[in-house]
């Protein structure tokens, strides 16, 4: 009883806490996530008053966010426009990989780490956080923008990359044959080939299935089926948060709709929680020694994910302040890059508070650049805010246009 007491009152204080952070920061128009992240530095191990009766709520709470806003974020487009960007993508996902995951395998060989560190230092450093960055959209209010889905094509080539590199770096850090990797790998692809074929094929006899008047069964399948998926997909060695979002784009229609509308809330209570737990589960006396190397290597895959953003926005048409703000939406690193470090720790220890240091930086710089990277090159290139549109591209003229309503 004194057990449960004590987590009904941490679990109260935080969630109460978080509502009137993200209270402060809708005020000043910022988005809440760094506040999130030093509240969970505050009251984790070496924070400022430890929380423990609830620690075990809050991490399942944290996969259960990082589960929903990638749902949701696979609810906004269909199987279709998901193979569409897959192909007019896939050169900007090549671009992605060499320019982030580079810098990251190097830093591991600089500082005398070894080979199999450096495979997952480029893990860390090349995955963005889509946990975040589906976050930062909402926020900003730019999911209908004509440059978010060019961001989109490049988190979910990501995403679906994780189900080979996560197979690969398992296998190196247990030193498996190579007999052994491969079935991993196999069994890992089979799986995400399995759901997108049911969801490009079958997509609207599951949503048929799903669909229901009522508002209650309708959450409780959908959510049901997402938790459902997302456990047997980690089970298989693909991401938890790759089956979620393969869920959201097997249902289209009313029913995808009628989804996001009722778990959004619940979304923004758990992603909440993500970013808590993120917090909570770093001693903030692991961060100075490594602070510099970390800062270092966050300064230049910024600029590296910013570079990306830009490259992959031209090659759809994108206006440059559509270019500008798909590369600075892209600098967030967040859970993918946590799970990799953690899975790493075991050969090189080094890896995790650096990976820890990394992750914080950038995921409170993230929100940060993707508000005011656009704006900051418009300034430094004086650029006028508003071209002629005589004197514009086509797809600049487009790109003013959306973004004026």
């Amino acid at each position: 009883m004194h057990d449960t007491t004590a987590m009904l009152i941490e679990l109260g204080a935080v969630i109460l806490g978080l509502g009137i952070l993200g209270r402060l920061a809708g005020r000043v128009g910022f988005s809440p996530i760094p506040l999130y992240l030093l509240a969970g530095l505050a009251f984790g191990h070496g924070g400022i008053l430890p929380l423990q009766a609830s620690e075990e709520f809050i991490a399942t709470g944290a996969e259960i966010g990082v589960i929903l806003l990638l749902l949701l974020l696979g609810l906004e487009y269909s199987a279709s426009e998901l193979v569409t960007n897959l192909k007019t993508q896939y050169p900007s996902g090549a671009v992605d990989f060499v320019l982030n995951a580079v810098p990251g395998a190097a830093a591991a060989l600089i500082l005398g780490w070894g080979p199999v560190a450096a495979v997952a230092l480029a893990g860390v450093t090349w995955i963005s956080s889509s946990g975040v960055i589906a976050k930062v959209l909402g926020d900003l209010a730019r999911l209908g923008n004509r440059e978010t889905p060019v961001v989109l094509g490049v988190l979910v080539i990501e995403d679906l990359a994780m189900a080979v590199y996560l197979p690969i770096l398992t296998a190196l850090l247990a030193g498996v044959s190579l007999a052994g990797g491969t079935i991993t790998l196999l069994i890992s692809l089979g799986t995400v080939g399995a759901v997108l074929y049911l969801a490009l094929r079958h997509g609207r006899l599951i949503s048929k299935a799903v669909s229901s008047d009522n508002a209650e069964m309708l959450l409780l399948v959908v959510l049901g089926l997402t938790l459902l998926v997302a456990g047997i997909a980690q089970e298989l060695q693909v991401s938890a948060a790759v089956g979620a979002f393969l869920v959201g784009i097997a249902l289209s229609g009313e029913v995808a709709e009628g989804a996001s509308n009722l778990l959004t809330p619940l979304r923004d209570l758990f992603a909440a929680v993500f970013f808590v737990f993120f917090g909570l589960s770093t001693d903030p006396a692991d961060i100075p020694p490594v602070l510099v190397p970390a800062l270092i290597l966050a300064v230049v895959t910024a600029l590296t994910k910013i570079i990306t953003g830009w490259y992959a926005a031209r090659r759809a048409g994108i206006g440059t302040r559509g270019r500008w703000r798909a590369g600075g939406t892209l600098v967030a690193r967040g859970e993918f890059s946590i799970v990799i470090a953690g899975l790493a720790v075991g050969v090189e220890p080094r890896v995790g508070p650096l990976a820890t240091a990394y992750v914080l930086i950038l995921v409170i710089i993230g929100p940060l650049a993707a508000r005011w990277t656009e704006p900051l090159a418009r300034r430094l290139t004086r650029r006028p805010a508003n071209p002629a549109p005589a004197a514009a591209p086509e797809a600049e003229r487009a790109d003013a246009v959306h973004t004026a309503t």
